[in-house]
């Protein structure tokens, strides 16, 4: 389940996406680079996310457009953490928080990412349990599938597809795993989020050192795995 009809669980919220029978998953527009330039471009002629805000204070129904924005990017870094189908239920409620905490957003802050991803991480919080199932499953996949390889020549050959870096990916999912919940939000958030040192210190609410040196144990965790950096993120 890749798409995120997220407007029939957010009361009140209609999503031009959602309007247009547009799929928020891997094959989007998006995902081609000319047309993720041009997106940029557009982006870059409309609004702010602050300004979106203040004027969904008083019309509700501007905040569809913030919905428009971001959701497919919070859904998709969700999906990767928590799989597609608690991802999808996390996201709407985010964005149901979202909708009840606009009087409380901090007009100087022209991007809203860091917020919303702030609470997105606040809701997968709650969800330790199976998100660290879910890195372990991944792990044990790739586990099972070169102990197959090892005991039958049939699936030998046809395992070939199954390569180092699948086997690194499998290392890199225990890893991630074993992580502090903390470090592993910083971790993922830095990786998977597009955000920066900055606005992953403005998502968790905590001093930029902290960023830095939570990310430097996670580092130092998965070099402990991989025998080396985590750029395979």
């Amino acid at each position: 389940m890749n798409s995120f009809p997220a407007s029939r669980r957010v009361p009140g919220v209609t999503s031009r996406s959602d309007r247009k029978g547009i799929r928020h998953d891997e094959s989007t527009p998006l995902a081609h680079p000319v047309r993720a330039v041009a997106a940029a471009v557009e982006r870059d002629s409309q609004p702010s996310d602050a300004v979106l805000i203040r004027a969904a204070r008083a019309e509700p129904e501007r905040f569809a457009e913030l919905y428009d924005r971001h959701a497919a990017d919070l859904f998709r870094y969700a999906r990767r953490r928590v799989g597609p189908d608690l991802a999808e239920d996390l996201v709407a409620d985010a964005f149901v928080v979202a909708l009840r905490r606009l009087g409380s957003y901090d007009l100087d802050r022209p991007d809203a990412r860091p917020w919303l991803f702030g609470i997105l991480t606040k809701e997968i919080s709650r969800h330790r349990r199976r998100e660290r199932a879910r890195f372990r499953a991944l792990a044990r996949a790739t586990q099972d599938r070169e102990r197959d390889r090892a005991l039958d020549p049939v699936a030998d050959h046809v395992a070939d597809t199954v390569s180092a870096a699948a086997i690194a990916r499998a290392a890199l999912a225990g890893a991630i795993a074993r992580l502090a919940a903390r470090d592993r939000d910083v971790l993922l958030l830095v990786a998977w989020s597009g955000l920066n040192y900055f606005e992953v210190a403005q998502t968790l609410g905590i001093p930029m050192g902290t960023v830095r040196s939570r990310l430097n144990r996670a580092r130092r965790s998965v070099r402990a795995v991989l025998g080396a950096s985590e750029e395979d993120l």
